[in-house]
């Protein structure tokens, strides 16, 4: 039989071990445990050096030879996450999944992120393997076990998933594509309430081929994505186990990458799912893992790991991932194809923007206006009457308030606030009774005045407003400070930064849809199409005539039609416009560069990264963290927190506890 590394397409990183030997292998582990100490790394060494049918042998060999059991005397002999990695390596995959699912449900609380990962993930193989493997190792049925700790459609999508029997890969009912995209549109978004059994049935039976078909189908019907409306229809651990079933259908391995890059990047290190992951994609397809990895992120798996963890266990990480793409310095095919993909779907959906703020209903501002004034008369300050009023009305209320503040009390509503405020509660507080075009104006003033200039919020700002949105602050910024804000960033930024600057201070990006022949210009080689064009031919030029060609189209084109000429990008030069903008320019360029790029692609997400970064750096960027939630709050704050949980997996309301001493930030809603 062929060994791993010789499949056709294997996609792992651990395979077979030439010349194998398991007696020679056990003696190696048994003199590495010998006597006071081990040798960890020689036991890291062999352990990811073979793949996990030969572990079993050494297993069995160490039995044989010692009369001992290996994982015993490994447990022994290690201590912590680099004990029970190397522990977890050494059972057979699917009596490692029992265990995990076996923790999850036996331990203090359920463990429900861990069963959606793996009974969203695996195959219907994998799925016998794990029953047959769990009922081996406890005696006991996985389906009543996890059905007695779990409840309502959760519960039941599980059960549908035990069950591995959804239909094998490439089976596709063609006549029924459309038919199943009508089904669960008519179950979810055209109905009050929504039939979850639809879901459950569809979702859980149908094979991966023909579900992607359906998914297409169904966002060119409903003109969103699945995944956003499941997103609004659905909630809890039943959302987030149909978010991760529909992930897996589109692409496992992004679907992992994506869970990697939570397990890092959250409030602390999720172990745990590091671990499961690593061991159990590292003889699957932990390469396609590593690609999406670096595509969606700025780094490579093994850097992230490298940063993230350390000593053996980060070696023995190290040694299961198999190398570090970003010394590559390549971007992959398989990659640039789901980039395409992705694409696609980004500019066939229309998103509904939220916001987290409303207008007050028996809305009377001079009631307002009077209260205020009371909550801030006397000895001491009423804080939470101000947050009460300030937070429950929209910013056109909060205008009509300023207004009735100065004509029943002949005061500066502004000043008094100031006056009796301090800190981070009296810049959110003026802040959010600023027009939106003061607001905006008064943080681009504050990017550029004093020692050194804030250039992320420049880009921030400038690449997340509309034209309308530009005008007035351009309006509010002459006002307010008597100079035009083109010169104002002309003298104080420099070069290309400023020339991409000044083209989006115009305000002059185009409107309206696509056009499709024009994004094939904007997008295509000259090898492909046999004439000269935009931006895949100037990747070829010199980084000069490159960035002059990429302001070109990026600051002027509409977003709508930006989608379209990314996607064209990545079907042309098998390339994706994020990699070649982090590889080929540096600097604030980059920066400004990628920041269109990522708004264009998904602008809730875009922000929702910028929060995540405005609380992670050293000490929290609290103008930064003031500036979007003021400004998004009536646009779409609500979207941003939804991207942030998703990306982050924790609430935008829980980093924001923990990441800062901010104790005012709920008055924006983002619980």
């Amino acid at each position: 039989s062929l060994k791993p590394c010789q499949i056709p397409g294997f996609r792992g990183t651990v395979t077979d071990a030439p010349d194998f030997d398991a007696s020679a292998d056990a003696e190696t582990l048994y003199n590495a445990m010998k006597g006071i100490g081990s040798d960890k790394e020689a036991i890291l060494d062999l352990v990811t050096g073979r793949s996990n049918a030969q572990r079993q042998e050494i297993v069995q060999a160490y039995k044989s030879s010692y009369g001992k059991d290996l994982i015993d005397d490994l447990k022994y002999e290690l201590t912590g996450n680099f004990e029970r990695l190397i522990v977890s390596l050494m059972r057979p995959q699917a009596y490692h999944d029992a265990k995990e699912i076996h923790d999850a449900i036996k331990g203090a609380g359920t463990d429900e992120k861990c069963l959606i990962e793996v009974l969203a993930s695996r195959n219907n193989q994998q799925i016998h393997d794990l029953v047959e493997a769990y009922t081996d190792a406890y005696g006991s049925d996985i389906e009543e076990d996890v059905t007695g700790e779990t409840s309502g459609h959760f519960k039941k999508m599980l059960v549908v998933l035990l069950q591995g029997t959804r239909d094998e890969p490439g089976v596709v009912h063609a006549d029924l594509i459309e038919e199943d995209a009508q089904v669960l549109l008519a179950a979810g978004e055209e109905q009050w309430g929504t039939e979850e059994s639809i879901f459950i049935m569809l979702l859980g039976n149908r094979s991966f081929n023909h579900l992607q078909m359906v998914f297409d189908k169904y966002q060119e019907i409903a003109e969103k994505s699945i995944e956003d409306s499941i997103k609004s229809e659905l909630s809890g651990d039943f959302e987030r186990l149909m978010l991760a079933v529909v992930q897996c259908i589109r692409s496992v391995p992004m679907y992992f990458a994506k869970r990697l890059y939570k397990s890092m990047k959250g409030l602390g290190t999720q172990d745990n799912t590091l671990i499961r992951i690593m061991i159990c994609r590292s003889e699957i397809d932990m390469l396609d893992i590593r690609e999406c990895f670096r595509m969606c992120y700025e780094k490579s798996l093994y850097n992230m790991i490298k940063e993230d963890t350390s000593g053996d266990y980060k070696r023995t990480l190290l040694a299961l991932c198999g190398g570090d793409d970003d010394l590559a310095g390549e971007f992959f095919p398989e990659a640039a194809q789901l980039a395409y993909k992705m694409w696609e779907t980004s500019a066939m959906t229309k998103v509904q923007l939220r916001p987290t703020i409303r207008p007050a209903s028996d809305f009377d501002p001079a009631d307002d206006a009077q209260n205020l004034r009371k909550a801030m008369k006397g000895f001491g300050t009423d804080e939470d009457v101000i947050i009460d009023i300030v937070a429950n009305r929209s910013n056109e209320q909060r205008q009509e308030i300023r207004q009735a503040f100065k004509s029943i009390l002949g005061r500066d509503l502004m000043k008094d606030l100031k006056s009796e405020l301090s800190k981070n509660l009296e810049r959110l507080i003026i802040g959010l009774m600023l027009t939106p075009a003061e607001f905006d104006a008064k943080m681009m003033r504050k990017a550029m005045e004093g020692a050194g200039t804030d250039e992320h919020a420049l880009i921030e700002i400038l690449v997340t407003r509309s034209n309308e949105e530009i005008h007035a602050m351009n309006a509010a910024y002459q006002d307010g400070y008597k100079k035009s804000m083109e010169e104002a960033i002309q003298s104080d930024t420099s070069g290309r930064f400023s020339q991409i600057l000044t083209s989006l201070v115009q305000g002059a990006r185009e409107q309206g849809p696509a056009d499709w022949d024009r994004a094939l210009v904007d997008a295509q080689v000259s090898t492909s199409c046999n004439m000269t064009l935009e931006l895949a031919d100037a990747c070829n030029e010199d980084s000069d005539d490159m960035e002059i060609k990429f302001m070109s189209i990026l600051c002027t084109r509409s977003f709508p039609h930006l989608r379209r000429v990314f996607q064209e990008f990545v079907r042309c030069s098998n390339k994706d416009i994020e990699q070649i903008i982090k590889k080929e320019m540096s600097g604030d360029v980059k920066q400004a560069m990628y920041g269109i790029v990522r708004s264009v692609k998904n602008q809730p997400n875009y922000i929702a990264e910028r929060l995540y970064k405005a609380m992670k750096c050293i000490g929290t960027d609290d103008r930064a963290l003031i500036r979007i939630m003021v400004s998004r709050s009536e646009v779409d704050l609500f979207n941003i927190r939804k991207e942030f949980k998703e990306t982050h997996d924790c609430s935008l309301h829980e980093f924001i506890q923990v990441e800062t001493m901010v104790v005012s930030f709920h008055i924006l809603h983002v619980e």
